[in-house]
């Protein structure tokens, strides 16, 4: 009796995993995301600020140049304490200069990840909507996700659904 059980079951296995379709699909995030105007909005919002960065690094390295050309020329004429003194002021700039372009990169960093995280769930729930909605197994990030080769007879593009399920153009 358990030998009919285990052979039915065998034979049976292959027909079921044959009666499931898989589905796949696939996308591509960064077509998606151009076409969304908060990502628009994040872009500008990221230029602005690195823009107002960079000038301030400019003012400060700039402050940096004067100030060391100014001690490269007086140097000889200066009593050696003023001249220590002077160069102990160039080295602590030159370390503030270096102090604010890893501030400026980190508040960048910052401020990228709070603009998309939303958008980026955002673009998921739409992935994840279109993606219940073709009932699809499996759905691919062309544009995060190295894969050689799509065969678009099996695999559908769901690149235009989810830009109209978000909006986007």
């Amino acid at each position: 009796m358990i030998k009919k059980l285990l052979l039915l079951a065998l034979v049976a296995l292959p027909m079921s995993v044959a009666a499931q379709t898989i589905k796949l699909g696939h996308f591509k995030s960064s077509d998606v995301l151009q076409g969304m105007p908060e990502f628009t909005q994040a872009q500008n919002e990221l230029n602005k600020q690195a823009q107002m960065h960079d000038e301030e690094y400019k003012r400060i390295t700039g402050e940096y140049q004067k100030t060391l050309e100014e001690f490269v020329n007086a140097q000889d004429s200066l009593p050696q304490n003023i001249a220590e003194r002077r160069q102990k002021e160039l080295q602590d700039m030159a370390q503030k200069v270096q102090e604010y372009a890893q501030f400026a990169d980190q508040d960048l960093s910052q401020l990228q990840k709070k603009l998309m995280e939303p958008i980026i769930l955002k673009v998921n729930n739409a992935v994840k909507a279109v993606g219940d909605a073709e009932g699809m197994t499996y759905i691919f990030d062309l544009s995060t996700t190295t894969i050689p080769y799509v065969n678009d007879k099996v695999s559908i593009d769901l690149t235009a659904a989810i830009k109209s399920k978000l909006g986007a153009q």
